[in-house]
């Protein structure tokens, strides 16, 4: 059964977005959180940084909030960076946990090292209890390490996690922060964005279309960028809301 908001033979076909970056990621009133990003993805490309030991709390992050406010973007964002400038990591999620086995079998030999290793852990509230016994053994290795980073999201602050104890209390250790929803102006303000790094121009009557025609949270609204991306080079037609209304199948 199709779930997509798009037809089916657009469904699949968004492949070709632009990579998350914090600075492709609207803040709003994420600000404190993506500054502190911002800083420590400054600090990767210093050889400084190779030659010291960074403090707990630059190196140990956990966001939460809602669906759709951000909080994979982020984690994605602070993966490319890594990737761009060639810092080993590792990404965990709760549905592969052979890369949890893979990395703490590793894990031990990057604690003396002043190197930056990079560790993202998505949806933390829905792993198992095996994998919160992994990230509890994981965090442990990250705290006695110089240059371990990780960053951990999931849907709602560390007290409020339906987690053994001891992990919920590990994880307020380093910085938390919440992500929030983008109300409708910082929506437009994203959307505008997007398309212009796909350079495509969403005229103001095609906003207010989709505002009130369309889903409103932003997973939905960056996939029909991309989708509109897709169909606007497929037809060679520009973005008009006539497009969007035959993408969209609307009558």
């Amino acid at each position: 059964m199709n779930t997509s908001p798009f037809p089916k033979q657009f469904a699949l076909d968004i492949s070709h977005s632009p990579k998350a970056s914090l600075e492709n990621y609207l803040p709003g009133k994420d600000l404190a959180l993506v500054s502190t990003l911002q800083e420590i993805e400054c600090s990767w490309n210093t050889s400084q940084n190779q030659k010291t030991t960074n403090p707990l709390n630059q190196r140990w992050i956990y966001w939460w909030g809602p669906a759709g406010s951000g909080r994979s973007h982020l984690l994605n964002a602070m993966q490319n960076a890594a990737d761009l400038i060639r810092l080993e990591q590792a990404i965990l999620n709760p549905t592969d946990p052979t890369s949890w086995v893979r990395l703490e079998e590793k894990l031990g030999s990057k604690v003396g090292s002043p190197i930056p290793f990079v560790i993202t852990v998505d949806d933390v509230d829905q792993l198992d209890e095996r994998l919160v016994g992994s990230l509890f053994r994981i965090l442990n290795v990250v705290q006695a390490s110089k240059a371990i980073y990780i960053f951990m999201a999931g849907n709602t602050a560390p007290a409020s996690l339906q987690l053994r104890e001891d992990l919920r209390t590990r994880l307020g250790w380093g910085l938390v922060f919440q992500t929030q929803l983008l109300d409708d102006d910082e929506k437009i303000q994203a959307l505008e964005q997007a398309a212009k790094a796909r350079g495509l121009v969403l005229s103001p009557d095609i906003l207010s279309w989709l505002f009130s025609h369309f889903y409103r949270d932003m997973p939905s609204l960056m996939g029909l960028i991309d989708a509109l991306d897709a169909y606007s080079l497929e037809t060679k037609r520009a973005v008009t809301l006539p497009l969007v209304r035959q993408l969209l199948q609307h009558k």
